[in-house]
Parts: structure tokens; sequence; C-alpha cells
């Protein structure tokens, strides 16, 4: 392109500009200081550090869980207003989710004959503890060929 017909063609509009004040936040009342609702939010705010520390504690209790693995998932169960704990002991089919929030495996047991499977999201607070019993090693993300699968896995105990 030339100058000349730079100059002929027809010049993009301008956008126009909002004043800022109908973009700026309106301010959030504070509660006063020797309020009732002060104290609740200066305890609220005490709080977090500490679930959040406790949540890192838990994640950190957790063994390294690989599909293979036979676990024993002790899990709280709750009875009208007793709590018992369950073990289920099975192994780990697969585990799916990036976070540790929103992480969950699959678990496989064989009772009286009978496949049974449940999932078991790891942040949930009705999960006590997990032992790793034994490890086998697998070259599959997910294990379901498992399900159909009729010889055992070659697996070595943990001490």
């Amino acid at each position: 392109m030339t100058e000349d017909t730079k100059k002929d063609m027809p010049k993009a509009p301008e956008k126009a500009e909002k004043p800022a004040d109908d973009k700026a936040e309106k301010p959030v009342a504070q509660p006063a200081e020797g309020s009732a609702e002060a104290k609740v939010a200066a305890e609220v705010k005490a709080e977090a550090p500490k679930e959040a520390a406790k949540k890192a504690e838990e994640t950190a209790k957790m063994p390294d869980l690989r599909p293979g693995f036979t676990i024993k998932v002790h899990q709280k169960i709750a009875e009208g207003e007793k709590e018992r704990i369950q073990i289920f002991e099975g192994i780990i089919l697969s585990i799916r989710g990036k976070k540790d929030h929103e992480r969950m495996m699959t678990v496989r047991k064989i009772s009286h004959g009978v496949g049974v499977e449940k999932i078991f999201p790891l942040a949930s607070p009705t999960i006590e503890k997990i032992e790793v019993v034994k490890t086998a090693k697998v070259r599959r993300a997910k294990l379901y060929y498992l399900r159909d699968y009729a010889k055992r896995l070659k697996e070595t105990f943990v001490k």
C-alpha cells in the first residue's frame, strides 16, 4: 500500500472510554470494632490458617497411591448416634483427578465370590486412614481389565 491509499481509507472509529466512576467498586461496610460481628469475623480469620494447616497435614499423611496397590481403607460409618470404622481391603483399579481435593480412587475386592467396587474421594472426611498392604508393578494407569482377569498380579508385601 502506498501512502495515498492509506489516506483514502476510512479510519476505524475510536473506542469511547467509560468514566472510571462506573467501574469503581463500592466500599463494603465493616463491622464496628467492639461489636459481636467483629469478634466473629476475627475468629474466622484466626481459624482459616489452622484449617489450611490441618488439610496440609492430612494430605501429607496420605501414602503415595498407585493403581495395582492392594490397600486397606479405614472408613467411618455412622449408624444412628454411634460411629464405627469399617475396613475395605482391595486393589486400586484407577485414580482420577489432578488436584488433591478432587482425587478419587476405585478399589475392587472379591467378597463371597462376587466382585465389589467402591469409589473413594481421597479428600473425604469419612476416610480415617489408608494402609498400603501390597504393591504390584503394572504398566497401565487404569486396570479395568482385572474385572475379567482370572490370573493374579505379581505382588510384593509392604513391610
